[in-house]
């Protein structure tokens, strides 16, 4: 079995072209998304320091998740997904719910980062002098056009370019961190500040590590933004479960996947957490409310670096932003196409069957490219005026249903635990039977956050329609099937 693994199962088809740096580097990126470096000041905001025992909190539990999934793939390699294990473990109804659903989540999530990614560019460019706005579709065409063509050509390809787009914003957090270490050293000091596009004035000020302690509570701005928080900061992690689609297409997975699991600690402390106090050392965390009692939605690193007198930064960090949108457009275009191309293999559809085959690069070109096309619908529904409101709900949805995937694949992952196929000598999860049950409460709990706010309380809704409906079909579906097998058997 092992000497397999080493490059190509013959019921894969697919080569295993990662290697320990791409995949290392891979389950980073996964950590690390827009959300970071655009969102962290309206999570400041909401909840001052205590909002990185939050990120620590939430961190911890997508570990275990990790954990779970780490467990699983170890024990079968071989598997294109880690949600190929609801379906051996929790039946043919339940797989198909989690395999289509986690595939059109990651259609609509590729739609909301295409879209970004071309208004990233208008505003990048636009700080420039360049007017870009009437262009944006072709620039949203082209990304899209370059990272298909990536995924096609072979699976190195993508992890090298996972490798450098991860590199980058790893560059962009170490240089926030670095500099706030000098500037708290050195008690520098700042003048008053306007970001580049706000008007807001952001007072003067000393870099101090007083900052972080300052008004320091468990809940400064009310339990309500408090709980609030917690959905915020959760679906920043998502898609950290990536790594969990790779292993299949992995150089020696079962040396390579528990290394890149165990350091996402590492990386939640020092990514997460030690941007976050960098930022509040330099800028007091109340400054990131408006006089109004608004939030601000500048970008906390063009905050640090502009005070710094950094001034040119702001273009950097923009790029960054570009970046790590097209890092994680180009990983949802990847699983996406891997999902479907399970989809295929396992339909009995002529149709459907087509995409459950590879290329001659060992790749699931006719499944990525598919997935692709509809990904790229997302220019278009949005400039329908009846149709734009829709795909906001149900991209916003999307996000929502992530959280019943990850309480399915823990259930799952309990179910192996008890089951016969159990490996004793694996990548275990520790204390599964006390940290397992946690771990979905505390998933049900985030839910449960999403009907506290307007805004998402529709995406709640929307997922519970989606997961009895659609749920409750596959389900049915399932049971009639069976019975019918059990007929005809007979």
């Amino acid at each position: 079995m092992n000497a397999s693994l080493e490059t190509l199962d013959e019921d894969n088809a697919m080569e295993r072209g990662l290697t320990n740096r791409h995949v290392q580097f891979i389950a980073i990126g996964g950590a690390i998304g827009t959300g970071l470096f655009l969102g962290s000041g309206k999570s400041i905001a909401l909840d001052g320091p205590n909002i990185v025992l939050i990120y620590i909190l939430v961190g911890g539990f997508m570990f275990l998740m990790m954990r779970a999934i780490g467990e699983l793939m170890y024990r079968d390699p071989s598997q294109h997904t880690f949600i190929n294990f609801i379906r051996m473990y929790l039946g043919n109804g339940a797989g198909k719910f989690a395999l289509w659903t986690y595939w059109l989540v990651l259609i609509l999530t590729g739609m909301t980062e295409l879209s970004a990614v071309g208004q990233y560019c208008v505003t990048f460019f636009g700080t420039l002098g360049f007017d870009l706005q009437s262009w944006q579709w072709l620039i949203e065409l082209l990304f899209l056009v370059a990272l298909v063509s990536v995924n096609l050509i072979a699976v190195k390809l993508f992890g090298e370019t996972e490798f450098w787009f991860s590199m980058i914003k790893i560059f962009l957090i170490l240089a926030l961190i670095v500099t706030s270490i000098i500037m708290v050293v050195a008690g520098y000091r700042y003048g008053a500040t306007t970001l580049p596009g706000s008007d807001h004035v952001y007072p003067a000020g000393q870099a101090s590590l007083s900052h972080i302690f300052d008004g320091f509570s468990l809940a400064p701005n009310g339990w309500t933004q408090l709980l609030m928080s917690f959905q915020m900061v959760f679906f920043s992690y998502t898609m950290i479960e990536f790594v969990g689609v790779t292993v299949s297409e992995t150089k020696n997975p079962r040396k390579v996947l528990p290394k890149a699991i165990n350091g996402i600690i590492m990386r939640v402390l020092v990514f997460y957490v030690g941007a976050l106090l960098a930022i509040m050392a330099i800028v007091p965390w109340r400054n990131f409310m408006s006089d109004d009692g608004g939030n601000q939605f500048s970008s906390p690193f063009i905050m640090v670096f502009e005070f710094a007198g950094l001034h040119w930064a702001a273009a950097v960090v923009f790029f960054v932003v570009l970046t790590a949108a097209a890092s994680s457009l180009n990983s949802l275009l990847y699983s996406a196409g891997r999902h479907l191309f399970q989809i295929g293999e396992e339909s009995h559809s002529p149709v459907l069957g087509k995409l459950g085959v590879v290329s001659k690069t060992k790749v699931p070109a006719r499944a990525i490219i598919v997935s692709g096309a509809l990904v790229l619908l997302s220019p278009a529904l949005s400039a329908l005026p009846g149709v734009s409101g829709a795909f906001v709900l149900f991209s916003s949805a999307a996000s929502a249903v992530f959280i019943f995937i990850y309480i399915l694949t823990m259930v799952a992952h309990y179910r192996y635990r008890n089951s016969p196929q159990f490996m004793p000598g694996g990548f275990l999860m520790p204390a599964y039977r006390v940290l397992n049950p946690l771990t979905i409460a505390f998933f049900v709990f985030v839910y449960g956050t999403l009907f506290i706010g307007p805004d998402t309380r529709g995406p709640a809704v929307a997922g519970l329609v989606w997961l009895v409906v659609f749920g409750g079909y596959c389900l049915l579906h399932d049971r009639y099937s069976s019975r019918g097998l059990r007929e005809a058997l007979h």
